[in-house]
């Protein structure tokens, strides 16, 4: 019997800690991810409450307002964009 080289058999013993370490790493990154939507969610409720701000204002900056409105779909927009990666790279088995 030929033994094999012993950096061989720590590559071995390295993908074996990997393999054991993956669903582990996944659920810490789905647990990253499922906090920036939190993080986007307490952003756009605020954004909205801007925009109703901007409305209350005895005169309406129509320019600031279309802005604030434009902000929120893009934030809205890249929320859908974050879930859906989330459910692509971490799908419920």
């Amino acid at each position: 019997m030929k033994l094999k080289p012993y950096r061989d058999i720590l590559k071995m013993a390295k993908e074996a800690i990997d393999d054991c370490l993956a669903p582990v790493r996944a659920m810490r990154a789905k647990k990253q991810a499922e906090l920036e939507v939190a993080k986007m969610d307490e952003k756009i409720a605020t954004h909205e409450a801007k925009i109703q701000e901007i409305c209350t204002e005895k005169d309406i900056n129509f320019d600031r307002l279309i802005s604030a409105q434009d902000e929120l779909a893009l934030m809205e927009r890249r929320k859908k964009q974050f879930e859906r990666i989330i459910s692509e790279l971490f799908p419920e088995d």
